[in-house]
């Protein structure tokens, strides 16, 4: 199969570097496959699953926000945050998850307390998700 350069870069650092075979990853719009030779584009990221073949084999992570480039066959990928399945600590996504539906079962909680709230209970349900997709 035919493969692209894919860079994964977080504020954080390098999180991959090399040839991959495809790339879907959650955009703002929707689902977006690439595969090598996809034309140019930028699109903004949502926040899901990232699933990346590498050598016939699948490695998901959670992906949540920032943005995808393709240029000229390359791929760039700069989430706000990404984690590989097998690097989500669990136990600290379900704190996460039960901190924020706290908040979101407080009447006294602000506007801005609950938006952002949903957002974290969002990445927390989305970070369980992923990491459900451990190898064995």
């Amino acid at each position: 199969m035919n493969t692209f350069s894919l860079k994964i870069v977080t504020s954080d650092g390098l999180q991959f570097e090399g040839q991959a075979e495809e790339l879907i990853v959650r955009a703002v719009s929707g689902d977006l496959g690439i595969l090598a030779g996809h034309m140019n584009c930028v699109a903004p990221l949502g926040m899901g699953m990232a699933t990346v073949k590498i050598d016939g084999e699948k490695r998901y992570g959670a992906c949540i926000g920032g943005m995808v480039t393709v240029l000229d066959g390359s791929v760039k990928l700069v989430p706000t945050t990404f984690e590989w399945a097998d690097q989500i600590d669990v136990a600290r996504a379900r704190a996460s998850e039960e901190r924020a539906k706290e908040i979101l079962a407080d009447k006294t909680s602000s506007n801005t307390d609950i938006h952002l709230a949903e957002a974290r209970l969002k990445r927390a349900l989305i970070r369980q998700s992923v990491a459900a997709y451990k190898p064995r």
